[in-house]
């Protein structure tokens, strides 16, 4: 997905911003950059590859030659930035994090004859922030550009830019699919997804765009230049799994929500399929463990760990972008307590169940360690849907996701028509696809955290809440 954090201040505000973007790293895994700006010396700017190593490690021996009192800087998991643009807007730099899915028609649309061209990246695509600030540059100022290019792209759009004068511009996605919110202090603003990040190097809570809301700040001020409007689809994977524990979004604390989605999943359980008899109840590390923790709370049983992750080299299983080798990474990453597994039955919590391709690798271990029975739980419905608008999932087809594999299996393309029934396991093709999936891990039992369930766990309006990848309505 991604990140960024910016800040404008009346001192020399490099290190927030190292800091600051470095606070986002749990949100992607491929490029960081930073672009700072000087009132007398003008923008520095520097992108390194995180594939491999920490942005903090990237960046270290760049902090002596930056200065400025503004700055933006960014976590991506897809394209070099932040860009420096020069067009008749003047010179700016510009991040972006969302997704565009028309990008060719949009090049076709506007950029067709002999006058435009893009530098193609090694995959042969486009830069997407490149494409945005293109789609900016073609009105008559950066508000109306940031407007239009929302308009105009089929996914979503949320961005800074760090203007000449050293002044940021924030603009949150059109329906307000991530949060972009603002802290301040006595020297200036700063701009942020995870509010923890700046809570730590002093700033406080000041305000949170609405969606498609424009805002520009300096060092002494903080001015809305264009309004936000009602609609809005935040993002639920934001709770489930890409948030960090501490962030709250419109309100709502990323930890608090999972807690009590894990407590929601075990009541309903009681009431209708009943709570298997077992020996612990574990989070499958890290996002599944306060899910795991609701869950164990509320259902009575002893909560345990009987693996856990070591994290100093690989602290995201989603890392590297190589399939086989993020199997063997999480492989490595496990770590049993056999004195927990052994001859016990237990019953995992996971945030989510996506391919399911390194939760067979965890049931394996687990059976490998002489767990007696593993029964498994996902703390969100089965996902029928690639993301269309974070591009959360590296999934390249929705036939990648085990939820749409195991229906392609059992009905083949007449399946595809009943994905409502199949992800509800209160339906007959529910309990089929629960099964099915239950023979190809060995899990003595599955269940799936329901689409209701998750919307009361996260406390606000349901109509204001994305929920694409599960029920594949926008």
């Amino acid at each position: 997905m991604g990140g960024f954090f910016g800040a404008v201040s009346k001192r020399d505000c490099v290190l927030d911003i190292f800091f600051g973007v470095d606070y986002h790293s749990h949100l992607g895994t491929k490029r960081g950059g930073m672009t700072i700006h000087d009132v007398k010396d003008g923008f520095q700017r520097q992108i390194h590859s995180i594939e491999n190593t920490p942005f903090r490690t990237k960046f270290e021996k760049d902090l002596t030659q930056f200065h400025g009192c503004s700055g933006i800087g960014c976590i991506s998991d897809s394209d070099p930035q932040p860009l420096m643009v020069r067009s008749h807007l003047g010179i700016y730099a510009i991040t972006t994090v969302g997704a565009i899915n028309n990008s060719d028609e949009l090049i076709e649309k506007y950029f067709s004859d002999h006058g435009h061209q893009f530098m193609a990246m090694s995959s042969g695509n486009v830069n997407s922030t490149e494409l945005v600030a293109a789609l900016i540059n073609q009105k008559d100022d950066l508000v109306s550009g940031i407007l239009h290019a929302q308009d105009e792209i089929d996914g979503s759009l949320t961005l800074l830019i760090l203007t000449s004068k050293g002044e940021i511009i924030a603009a949150r996605d059109k329906v307000g699919r991530l949060p972009v919110l603002i802290g301040k202090n006595s020297e200036g603003y700063c701009v942020a997804f995870e509010s923890f990040a700046y809570h730590k190097l002093g700033y406080e809570d000041d305000y949170e765009l609405g969606p498609r809301e424009i805002v520009r700040m300096t060092a002494d001020k903080l001015e809305v230049l264009s309004p936000a409007e009602k609609e809005m689809k935040i993002c639920a994977f934001l709770w489930t799994y890409y948030g960090y524990p501490n962030s709250r979004y419109e309100g709502k604390n990323v930890e608090v929500m999972r807690c009590k989605n894990g407590k929601i999943m075990a009541r309903d359980e009681a009431e209708h399929a009943g709570i298997p008899d077992v020996d612990y109840v574990a989070g499958v590390p890290d996002s599944g463990v306060p899910h795991a923790m609701g869950y164990a709370h509320q259902s009575g049983i002893e909560y345990a760990r009987p693996f856990v992750k070591y994290t100093p080299t690989w602290p995201r299983s989603f890392m590297p972008a190589n399939q086989q080798v993020r199997n063997q990474v999480a492989k490595m990453k496990q770590i049993p307590v056999p004195e927990l597994i052994d001859g016990k039955k237990l019953l995992l919590v996971d945030d989510s169940i996506v391919r399911g391709t390194q939760l067979g690798e965890t049931v394996d271990f687990l059976y490998n360690a002489g767990a007696k029975e593993v029964h498994m739980r996902s703390a969100c419905p089965p996902i029928m849907y690639g993301c269309k608008y974070l591009n959360f999932s590296r999934s390249n087809s929705d036939d990648e996701l085990l939820a749409r594999r195991v229906v392609n299996e059992l009905e083949g393309e007449e399946g595809k028509q009943h994905l409502d029934e199949y992800a509800d396991a209160h339906t007959e093709r529910g309990q089929c696809m629960l099964k099915r999936i239950c023979e190809m891990f060995g899990f003595d039992s599955l269940r799936y955290q329901s689409l209701e369930g998750v919307l009361e766990s996260i406390g606000i309006d349901k109509d204001k809440v994305c929920t694409y990848c599960w029920s594949g309505k926008e």
